[in-house]
């Protein structure tokens, strides 16, 4: 496995080793905060070598986003990167530093030629949100707005496009080949709370402002909607509001809550409004059904409720699938899962 900082400490695949330098015996103490259950919780490291070391158990996936709590003498502390370890990752919430295991590989079109696109940025009024909608437009390059293509609708897109690349993949994409061409219309989350938890007036707002104003920008011939978390519950929420909205899903970690596996998050303000959401679901999906793809990490507390949901769309007679990955909640993980998830979909809906 690689392992972090210039020391190279031995473990073999079944640990995750660390190595924390303080030559100057600066530090109290040192501990682990991961964003993936590991042995002891938030172990801490034992000083050794010149600094802090420590070794636990590998979890299931591969690769582990963590920050650690740097202690000091006299009771000050600090949760930063890893100092040992120059690999960090960006996320929603500010860097973090990354464990690579031998089983992770990037996808390969971050570094395959890919052309420069179009960006137009414009602000939709909404009146049903009293609020207007951030929206940042991808096209190919030469592409005339009157060339009918398809449109990729994405929730949090700002976030998609900074964080796990999403328009550089879509450059790649057409650029190769692999990829129709097509345009992206990035929706930024505005108060995404609120506006993500099974909202009526944003699905209105939605389906009545932002639609219409983006047909009139740019010829369009099928729409697939895209979104993370709390904004891939806001598509289907949409889609179930206004079945002609969509005609394809891409759902990557759905925040799709139910009291049987989400009470944990009954202290989210919105958190009974996605459970009456969901509850109304069987019996009730529009009959419409449309290509549907999830993906989901393995070690998520979202996974039960993904596949409660693949589950319920499959028997409701939707093309739906869900593809479980070795990873967790964040942005790289959703970016590693486009090609073939993402890929595969556009393929088919696009042609």
């Amino acid at each position: 496995m690689r392992v972090t900082g210039a020391s190279q400490v031995p473990a073999d695949d079944g640990v995750a080793a660390f190595w924390v330098p303080d030559p100057q015996h600066r530090l109290a103490g040192v501990r682990l905060h991961p964003d993936v259950p590991v042995d002891g919780g938030q172990p801490d490291f034992r000083r050794g070598g010149g600094g802090w070391r420590l070794a636990v158990g590998r979890p299931p996936v591969s690769r582990m986003e963590y920050l650690v709590e740097l202690r000091y003498p006299g009771g000050g502390s600090e949760t930063v990167t890893d100092p040992g370890n120059p690999r960090q990752v960006p996320g929603a919430f500010g860097p973090k530093s990354v464990l690579e295991f031998a089983s992770y590989t990037p996808p390969g079109w971050l570094t395959a030629p890919a052309g420069p696109g179009r960006m137009d940025t414009f602000s939709l009024p909404s009146p049903a949100l009293g609020a207007a909608i951030p929206v940042i437009t991808w096209a190919p390059p030469g592409v005339p707005d009157d060339e009918p293509l398809p449109l990729v609708v994405v929730h949090d897109g700002p976030e998609y496009a900074a964080l796990a690349s999403l328009t550089r993949y879509l450059s790649a994409g057409v650029t190769g080949g692999w990829l129709p061409r097509l345009r992206a219309a990035l929706l930024g989350p505005g108060a995404r709370d609120r506006w993500y938890s099974a909202n009526a007036r944003y699905a209105r707002a939605l389906r009545h402002a932002v639609i219409p104003a983006l047909s009139q920008r740019l010829a369009t011939t099928v729409r697939v909607g895209m979104g993370t978390s709390l904004g891939a519950l806001a598509m289907l929420h949409a889609h179930c509001r206004y079945p002609d909205t969509f005609g394809a899903l891409f759902l990557q970690s759905g925040s799709f809550f139910c009291d049987r596996y989400d009470s944990h998050e009954r202290r989210f303000g919105y958190y009974q409004r996605i459970v009456s959401f969901v509850g109304s679901l069987p019996g009730s999906l529009p009959g419409r059904p449309v290509p549907v793809t999830m993906t989901c990490g393995t070690i998520e507390e979202n996974l039960p409720n993904n596949r409660l949901m693949a589950n319920l769309l499959a028997a409701a007679g939707y093309p739906a699938a869900l593809h479980e990955v070795p990873d967790a909640h964040n942005y790289t993980a959703w970016r590693d899962a486009f090609d073939p998830y993402l890929t595969r979909l556009l393929r088919q809906v696009c042609r």
